[in-house]
């Protein structure tokens, strides 16, 4: 197994991690953090690939043949679907913040009051 699917899982998530911490945009933010989760994708399908194997449907396989395992790809759709429900989430708080008070800046936000 080739070690290139960890290092570029691993670079995503420093390079992701490093923006969200330099972000003076909270939409920068957003997609810092979305590389961040895509780094996961990587990671999963690394540590799910098997070399020579098939889909991992049973019927009409021979016993002996290799397969895909299938939770691994269930993570990585699972993934996939809270990545897009948090960046929508994250970019719908990124608009009110904006109307609210005029700047996608977190530094310049001022404290929210109830």
């Amino acid at each position: 197994m080739s070690m290139y699917p960890y290092i570029v899982a691993g670079w995503m998530l420093a390079v992701g991690l490093v923006g969200i911490a330099r972000s003076r945009n909270l939409i920068h933010m957003v997609v810092c953090l979305s590389v961040v989760q895509s780094s996961t994708y990587v990671l999963l399908l690394a540590i799910g690939f098997r070399k020579h194997a098939t889909a991992p449907i049973t019927q009409g396989i021979a016993p002996w043949r290799r397969t895909v395992d299938p939770v691994v790809q269930a993570l990585t759709l699972t993934d996939v679907v809270v990545e897009a429900t948090v960046v929508a989430l994250m970019l719908a708080l990124a608009v009110d913040a904006h109307k609210r008070f005029g700047t996608l800046d977190p530094q310049r936000l001022r404290e929210l009051r109830g």
